[in-house]
């Protein structure tokens, strides 16, 4: 059994691939802040939840330890983020605090579980806006799309991808990019939004949390193709 522990899981991209991975037979720990809405997901589901906010050392190391506890993890599914305008220092700080500081303090204390599965995986939520390549290819929409801060965050989570699978090469690190997508951060209804349905940007990361131990390392995903960093 695939033990997976997915963040900011309560809603949006992160419950829809809690849903699929629980499909696939994962056992999966909901993440989320807030108790109660992430309770309430756990239930729907048939996952497990587990209080835990990336901005929190303590509760982070909480989390980790009520995994471990309970028998270990498989894959960790880095998803927790926030999008603000945030032309300002102290909201620039929330999301880098969020969006990319969270991703260290997440991994870090779950790399000496992952490290005793004999196929750990990381996964983590990036964005094409934070790819250069994207930004500087005019068929890509992140090269007409300005999003300073958010964007610069999600370059942040790209180098930490490539750097964590440098230096832990016994574990598979990959970014992905789940497209735009039907959510609070995105816009939630398709129709209005221009998002794509949260079925669909869910299934590269689940294809990316059930990579064997052949799978790759050090890349970037989008849907079933690698992405230029």
């Amino acid at each position: 059994m695939t033990t997976t522990l997915i963040t900011g899981a309560n809603k949006g991209l992160g419950k829809e691939t809690a849903r699929q991975l629980i499909a696939n037979g994962h056992t999966v720990w909901i993440a989320a802040r807030d108790e109660a809405r992430g309770r309430a997901a756990a239930k729907e589901l048939g996952g497990r939840f587990v209080q835990l906010d990336v901005t929190d050392d303590a509760s982070v190391a909480s989390a980790i330890a009520t995994i471990e506890a309970d028998g270990g993890l498989d894959v960790l599914v880095n998803n927790a983020g926030i999008g603000l305008v945030a032309l300002n220092g102290p909201d620039a700080l929330k999301v880098f605090d969020t969006n990319a500081v969270g991703i260290v303090r997440v991994t870090e204390a779950a790399l000496p579980v992952l490290k005793r599965s004999d196929n750990a995986v990381v996964v983590n939520l990036s964005s094409a806006l934070g790819s250069f390549w994207a930004n500087h290819e005019p068929s890509r929409p992140a090269s007409h799309f300005s999003a300073i801060v958010y964007a610069a965050s999600k370059a942040a989570v790209s180098m930490l991808t490539v750097q964590y699978a440098r230096t832990v090469p016994e574990v598979k690190f990959n970014a992905v990019e789940p497209g735009y997508t039907a959510t609070e951060l995105g816009g939630t209804d398709p129709a209005t939004s221009g998002g794509r349905p949260v079925g669909i940007s869910a299934r590269v990361i689940v294809r990316m949390a059930t990579i064997g131990k052949d799978g790759p390392t050090g890349t970037f995903q989008e849907d079933d193709v690698e992405l230029a960093w």
